[in-house]
């Protein structure tokens, strides 16, 4: 009996250890698991890009102003209302300080359309895109005095645009 007694003995001692590797396995690969995934989760929070910063609007008079015909009949009028989209504050602060001088460039743009394209839709599209294009590169973004930088104007939004 006492060599039952020492095989069982034996046997529960193999069990146990063997109990005990598992248990020990299992912590480590939780503990592992557990560190990679608190790991992936911090450095994507790291990761995310901040906010972009908040839009700079610049909402200008409506211009009316008389349209070019071809018998110069002064009846055709064009009204177009202006929102400018701005990188920064400073470029607002420095086209408010010289705003009869943006008003002055932007009549001169616009008094140079001529009634009979702007009649239809493509030509009033025309314009449209005429104008962001013109008013942001030659009206806009060249300095309003000498030695000034360049004014940076993302974009320029329509609030009014009527033909009569």
């Amino acid at each position: 009996m006492s060599d039952m007694q020492a095989g069982s003995r034996r046997k529960r001692s193999i069990w146990v250890i063997l109990l005990i590797i598992i248990a020990l396995a299992a912590t480590g690969a939780a503990g592992v698991a557990w560190w990679i995934l608190y790991h992936k989760s911090s450095s994507a929070e790291q990761q995310v890009a901040p906010p972009p910063p908040a839009p700079v609007f610049m909402p200008l008079d409506t211009f009316t102003v008389n349209l070019v015909n071809a018998d110069n009949n002064p009846d055709r009028v064009l009204y177009v209302g202006f929102t400018l989209r701005l990188s920064d504050e400073e470029t607002r602060a420095r086209l408010t300080n010289y705003l009869p001088e943006v008003h002055s460039r932007l009549l001169l743009l616009l008094s140079r359309q001529d009634a009979i394209s702007l009649a239809n839709e493509q030509g009033k599209q025309k314009l449209i895109e005429q104008i962001k294009q013109v008013l942001i590169k030659q009206v806009l973004s060249p300095p309003l005095v000498p030695g000034q930088p360049n004014q940076v104007v993302t974009d320029v939004l329509f609030t009014a645009f009527i033909l009569r």
